[in-house]
């Protein structure tokens, strides 16, 4: 399977508790921080999600 690479680049301060549970649930803890995920349909779904604060690298 394929691997995506998913940078924070926005912080989570100040948004919906929706909002910092995916950025969570992503693994993303600090900004500029970038972990390494299964390109799967619910990791893009996430992704879209909180498209403003993340920025994908593939």
């Amino acid at each position: 399977m394929a691997k995506i690479n998913v940078k924070l680049v926005r912080s989570k301060i100040g948004k919906n508790e929706k909002q910092r549970r995916t950025i969570e649930a992503l693994g993303l803890r600090k900004i500029g921080q970038i972990v390494e995920k299964e390109d799967t349909p619910q990791i893009r779904g996430m992704i879209e999600k909180v498209n403003h604060m993340v920025e994908v690298i593939e």
